[in-house]
């Protein structure tokens, strides 16, 4: 009965393993998108928190530092002013920054509604009697005005958050770069959305660029970052990807695809391979090692930053200060500011120290699986094998060798993480092989279980017989 069983749960639990990891979007059929659904907590829940361990194990240990993150933190509320400022006051910010000559600054910031206290919104509200003050108020600039005429100077860079529905001050488009699409489109392979909380057109229009800020969250964990999405039937990046196109002086995005979907997102010499669905897995670093790349933005205000913090440097500014800030928690079981995940994004392009997931290494998985599992079915049952004397001989040899061959698996999946940067899926493959080697190993427990009672019960019987012999006929 073991190779049938074994057969079985071979053929059924490869099967759901494919199936878990089939992306969601896109088309497939029926019965594939509930088998999915059903296992992807059974095997999908294993596999992150093995990935997440690989990391934990080897996280990335920075070699480079190209950005600069400049907080608007509890230092600088606390001296400058509570949380939104006016315009007018982030312009000067960002001239400031300018000022030491970074190759790009970024906004981990969105404006999408005017700025009240803008001379002309308080001119608004004056009563009739203040008629004058109102009309000379009107005659200065707009904050808007003055924050679009920093922005236009510098190379900068808006941030954008996208919403699959409609919210407050959300719009359904924004002022994107040019991408160039080499393969076919895969707007059905990305992550897409149809509204976005973007900042006033005015200020697009004076931004040298606008990026999404969206991050992909499972379980409440960051572990990817896609970097490239759709906003309605439109492709748009993400805020490293864009910040490297305006640091580059590029034109334009390349995004190369195949029938699978996305495979790299390109700019300038760099090419960055990502998942079908345009993530890209992102190989993190502990904080401690990141937090001299912080900036107060009130040293910033103040002149009290060394050149060298700042100049051609792509600089990150966004907010820190207490109650302001989303965190996240990443894979390495820390929680950090948003920010410090798309500096780490930026850190890892310029390091080439990319974390792969293709979908041919799902396939070699699956190949492994079948074959080692074939070679299983067919060589445990034979009673005449090594294999099978040494199990009857060795108490416990099954989960001696059970646990020998995971060990095994488990140590070359995190060499081959540690030296090339695949996420392998040992766990998958423990889950399986262990369920197919279990209805062997149990078969044969049983087998050594019952020769003994077999054994007395023969003893039992030629005594019996002798007993019978012994005694004189009746």
């Amino acid at each position: 009965m073991g190779r049938p069983v074994a057969l079985v749960l071979l053929f059924c639990l490869s099967l759901l393993n494919l199936c878990s990891e089939l992306p969601l979007n896109g088309s497939r059929p029926a019965f594939v998108t509930t088998l999915g659904e059903m296992v992807r907590d059974s095997f999908g829940a294993p596999r992150q928190l093995l990935f997440d361990q690989y990391q934990r194990r080897f996280p990335r240990i920075p070699t480079a530092q190209p950005v600069t993150i400049v907080e608007i933190d509890d230092k600088t509320l606390a001296g400058i002013g509570q949380w939104p400022w006016p315009r007018n006051r982030l312009a000067s910010l960002i001239d400031a920054i300018a000022a030491q000559k970074p190759v790009a600054i970024g906004l981990d910031i969105y404006m999408p509604e005017p700025d009240q206290t803008s001379p002309d919104k308080v001119a608004d509200n004056l009563p009739p009697a203040a008629a004058s003050l109102a009309a000379n108020l009107r005659r200065l600039p707009s904050h808007e005005a003055i924050l679009a005429r920093s922005l236009r100077a510098t190379p900068s860079i808006l941030g954008a958050a996208a919403f699959d529905h409609s919210a407050f001050a959300t719009s359904t488009d924004m002022r994107s770069a040019p991408i160039h699409l080499h393969g076919p489109d895969p707007l059905n392979k990305v992550q897409r959305f149809n509204y976005v909380l973007a900042s006033l057109p005015e200020l697009q229009a004076a931004a040298h660029g606008q990026a999404m800020l969206n991050v992909a969250l499972e379980g409440g964990t960051v572990r990817r970052i896609p970097l490239i999405m759709a906003l309605g039937d439109k492709l748009v990046p993400s805020l490293p990807i864009e910040m490297l196109r305006v640091a580059t002086g590029s034109s334009a995005l390349d995004v190369y695809t195949n029938r699978l979907g996305v495979q790299a997102v390109g700019v300038a010499d760099v090419l960055v391979p990502t998942q079908p669905d345009g993530d890209l897995w992102l190989h993190f670093a502990s904080i401690r090692s990141t937090l001299n790349r912080y900036v107060s933005a009130s040293d910033i205000l103040q002149g009290k930053v060394d050149a060298d913090r700042i100049h051609n440097k792509l600089v990150l500014v966004g907010l820190t200060g207490s109650g302001l800030t989303d965190m996240r928690t990443t894979v390495l079981g820390e929680l950090v500011p948003g920010i410090e995940i798309q500096a780490q994004v930026i850190e890892t392009i310029f390091e080439g120290h990319f974390l792969r997931r293709p979908a041919w290494l799902k396939s070699a998985e699956c190949a492994f699986i079948m074959a080692f599992g074939l070679l299983i079915i067919w060589y445990f049952p034979r009673t005449d094998s090594r294999l099978a004397r040494f199990i009857r001989a060795v108490p416990k040899s099954s989960a001696i060798l059970g646990l020998s061959l995971n060990l095994l698996t488990l140590y070359s999946c995190l060499l081959i993480f540690k030296y090339f940067g695949f996420l392998v899926d040992a766990a998958s493959i423990f889950i399986i092989l262990s369920a197919v080697m279990g209805c062997f190993f149990s078969t044969a427990l049983l087998v050594n279980e019952t020769r003994p009672s077999l054994g007395a019960a023969h003893a039992q019987v030629g005594e019996d017989d002798r007993d019978r012999a012994s005694k004189p006929p009746g």
